[in-house]
């Protein structure tokens, strides 16, 4: 068995550690993985050990373990190791472009992820590669890792890792096996919180956890105190009641262009808005399947505007949660940042309208 110690900077996943574990003892490791889970919340640190204990040279492959000692172990731990190929969304791009895995054009098929995980190990028993931001994906570059999906070499492992299922392409999806990565518990989360430094000490991290959905990269986030006050200020105004596009407009706007003139930092802040809005309606559609949402100790905003949605929660936050997806596809094709926070915000309006008294359905 793996020891805490060389696992110790994974928690909060233990089932999918013992999932891997008894893969490897029935001899049954696929060759291409889809992590699938929310940011923050663990998979590359997931897949870096994964990787580490695959190729480690002195522990028994069915184990799940890795020694941290041997030539393999040193070679990760330098972010150098020959039998592993790493790809993640390079600075300033917002697509993996096709040269990371087939080479760029003087040298077509001879470099890149698809030609090396092709080649025989150079170490061991195995060759792995990882996609980072695999939601990133150009159809160009799913198109070409179609076909090492299909028939990877022996020992070749893939794993790629996503937050959005919905933005992968179904032939990439059809042909990887999916592991789903759940938020942090509270208390895996709050421990987390301190060790990184998120939080000074164990009652700023109480305060904290609640707000952050079980993910380290929103309490980053919520760390900045203009982070903080905009999303205690937009999520409440997210219902029916009390929603005004105009107001809304204005202060997401104020927000984004707190980032300066650089094009890239406002299109992540707009990008963060989506994806805290998505968030927020995400536990919206929780509550209402669960029909809990009327316990009074549910003092939230979700709680609140289930409430209010009543008989159109589910729906309500479904057609949000697609929308949300669509205006970060949109604002990945250089979409007018300005026009689309208008559209975003009209359109859900127009959804949330429906459960207005009176309104026509």
């Amino acid at each position: 068995m793996a020891t805490a110690t060389m696992w110790h900077d994974v928690l909060g996943h233990d089932g999918v550690i013992d999932r891997f574990r008894q893969s490897l003892k029935h001899g049954r490791l696929a060759s291409s993985y889809l992590f699938l889970g929310p940011s923050g919340v663990g998979k590359r640190t997931f897949a870096l050990r994964l990787a580490q204990a695959l190729l480690c040279q002195a522990t028994d492959p069915e184990e799940l373990d890795f020694c941290g000692n041997c030539e393999s172990c040193r070679l990760m731990a330098a972010q150098n190791h020959p039998d592993l190929d790493f790809v993640a969304l390079p600075e300033g791009k917002r697509r993996l472009p096709v040269e990371l895995f087939l080479g760029d054009r003087d040298h077509r098929n001879q470099e890149g992820l698809c030609h090396n995980i092709s080649m025989r190990p150079m170490m061991g028993r195995r060759r792995l590669a990882l996609i980072d931001d695999a939601d990133h994906l150009t159809v160009e570059s799913s198109n070409c890792l179609l076909k090492t999906l299909e028939e990877p070499p022996p020992g070749a492992v893939l794993i790629l890792l996503a937050t959005s299922r919905s933005r992968l392409l179904p032939t990439i999806l059809s042909r990887s096996q999916v592991v789903r990565f759940q938020p942090l518990s509270t208390q895996v989360l709050e421990r987390l919180l301190v060790e990184q430094q998120i939080a000074a000490d164990a009652q700023q991290a109480g305060s904290l956890s609640p707000h952050c959905q079980g993910s380290l990269a929103v309490a980053r986030e919520l760390s900045d105190p203009d982070w903080w006050e905009l999303q205690q200020w937009l999520l409440p105004k997210l219902a029916p009641a009390c929603f005004d596009s105009i107001s809304l407009t204005v202060r997401v706007n104020e927000f984004v262009n707190q980032a300066g003139k650089v094009a890239d930092a406002r299109r992540q802040r707009l990008r963060a808005v989506f994806q805290m809005v998505a968030a927020h309606f995400r536990e919206v559609l929780r509550l209402a399947c669960q029909g809990d949402y009327h316990d009074q100790s549910l003092d939230s905003a979700a709680a609140q505007q289930a409430t209010e949605l009543g008989p159109f929660a589910q729906q309500s936050a479904i057609m949000i949660l697609d929308r949300c997806i669509e205006a970060e596809i949109q604002l990945d094709r250089n979409a007018n940042q300005a026009t689309l926070l208008e559209c975003w915000l009209d359109d859900l309006a127009g959804t949330l309208a429906t459960t207005e008294p009176g309104a026509i359905v």
